[in-house]
């Protein structure tokens, strides 16, 4: 079987199974599995005391920062290590470590 029928094969069965990909909403059970630009967060506490309560929106990810525009319109470049973050989803509050974030985006997506 060719890849290409094969592939679209896959999607029409996901399609019809409720498996459609890019609309899995974000949940507090699925954070990690999802893109984080975008989402306002606050760090909460930090092994850098100077950055300890910074808000704003997520608008860059690598490996182990986060890079956050606050208020002022300024980027914040944060580590991800030794950083507690809450990200607001539009239902609920999320608490995580960073420490459970720092990898590549595109592979933590992928876990």
């Amino acid at each position: 079987m060719r890849w290409g029928i094969r592939l679209k094969a896959i999607a029409i069965n996901n399609f019809r199974n409720g498996l459609a990909i890019n609309t899995m909403k974000i949940n507090p059970q699925n954070i990690l599995q999802h893109e984080l630009i975008g989402l306002r967060a606050e760090v909460e506490d930090s092994t850098n005391r100077a950055i300890k309560g910074l808000f704003g929106t997520v608008v860059d990810e690598t490996r182990n920062m986060l890079v956050i525009e606050h208020a002022s319109g300024k980027d914040k470049k944060i580590p991800k290590a030794g950083t507690t973050f809450v990200f607001e989803l539009p239902e609920v509050k999320v608490r995580l470590r960073g420490d459970m974030l720092v990898s590549r985006p595109e592979d933590r997506i992928k876990k």
